[in-house]
């Protein structure tokens, strides 16, 4: 794709409209993925090579944050990770909205019915927004972790297992949750980290052994999202 300049105003503007929007992207996540357009397509680039933890000063936020946010825009088809140096820094290659699989099938995925049984095993859960949504409207605005109440435009999808532990993106490992407990879980067990939400007194005893038990039936394959 030649360095050609884009209409910097139409880009953002799908970019506040469209993508982040129908992507689910989280307040950090928005904020890492507009610097990295800032500094690529809008000045005519189709890749940019940024340290994590430069980006992550500049934004405010913390490395592991920023690091999260590359790794889930990454995923999510919103940028591809060419290279990652200890040197270097990241090499990535942004992609323009209309570019982006999950995008492009965003009305026709509306339609999407309900996988049999058979499938539902092995349906990759973060594929398409209409399935994310499936595993957040699961939860019904309350964070799986602290149980709080969570506007639709600070959720996040976390796994239960971390990716860097070969966690899938079943039903069975994706959780709906609020932004501050998918910061603070990182790459712990979930376990674990209900542990430190009841020691702060997030969660009373009644409400951690509830979690516990929840995190039980989510391995089971009992707590199914609807389509």
């Amino acid at each position: 794709m030649p360095n050609k300049k884009l209409n910097a105003k139409l880009l953002w503007m799908q970019f506040e409209d469209v993508l982040a929007p129908r992507l689910g992207l989280t307040v950090k996540e928005r904020a890492v993925y507009s610097y990295l357009l800032r500094h690529s397509l809008v000045v005519g680039k189709v890749r940019v090579q940024f340290a994590v933890i430069s980006l992550a000063r500049t934004l405010g936020v913390g490395v592991g944050a920023a690091r999260h946010a590359v790794r889930r825009l990454d995923e999510l088809g919103a940028l591809r990770v060419l290279k990652r140096s200890h040197k270097t820094g990241h090499l990535v290659e942004m992609r323009q909205p209309e570019r982006i699989r999950a995008l492009r099938r965003y009305y026709a995925s509306q339609a999407v019915a309900e996988p049999p049984a058979s499938t539902l095993e092995t349906t990759d859960f973060w594929k398409t927004w209409a399935l994310r949504r499936a595993i957040h409207d699961r939860e019904r605005g309350a964070c799986f972790y602290c149980l709080r109440r969570t506007a639709a435009n600070m959720r996040c999808l976390d796994h239960v297992v971390p990716r860097v532990r070969f966690g899938r993106n079943s039903y069975r490992n994706l959780v709906s949750c609020c932004l501050e407990c998918n910061t603070r879980k990182g790459d712990r067990a979930a376990r674990d980290f209900l542990r430190t939400l009841y020691r702060l007194g997030r969660l009373t005893a009644a409400e951690l052994d509830g979690r516990l038990r929840a995190l039980k039936e989510l391995a089971a394959g009992k707590l199914r999202p609807s389509l």
